[in-house]
């Protein structure tokens, strides 16, 4: 079996896929607690960002900085959680992950053990995140 037949970044996309490029894809995960919950998953199977050349990089992180105003814009959180972890899946995508002073984790990391109950968040219209995004990326890659 192929790294890539065995690492499921690469085989699926992650969530619902909002935007990509040749390079990366932006992908709406579905998780109650946290609407708006999104990853920057790289398209090519590598672990590291040290793995991509200097221009990759730049680019990886225009499209995270991109998500990450256009998460605040549409879901108001209290905080923005980033993240580039890969311990389970060696892949390398980020995490951008909308916070609530009053989330089932708050001020802990999501994926440590729950101190509260979960209340139900308002949702995030996908539609307009992705709105949001374009136009942010847009921005931000005119920056460069």
């Amino acid at each position: 079996m192929s790294v890539a037949d065995a690492c499921e970044l690469c085989r699926d996309a992650g969530g619902e896929v909002l935007w990509q490029d040749e390079l990366c894809r932006l992908v709406l995960v579905a998780d109650p607690d946290y609407p708006g919950f999104c990853r920057v998953v790289w398209k090519r199977h590598v672990a590291e960002m040290t793995d991509l050349d200097a221009a990759e990089r730049r680019h990886l992180m225009s499209v995270v900085f991109a998500a990450e105003t256009a998460l605040r814009a549409t879901a108001r959180p209290d905080k923005v959680n980033l993240a580039s972890l890969g311990n389970v899946v060696p892949h390398l995508h980020w995490h951008v992950i909308p916070r609530w002073r009053d989330d089932r984790h708050f001020p802990n990391p999501i994926w440590g053990k729950a101190v509260r109950e979960s209340k139900s968040p308002s949702a995030v219209d996908g539609g307009k995140l992705r709105e949001v995004f374009v136009r942010s990326l847009a921005e931000e890659q005119a920056g460069e």
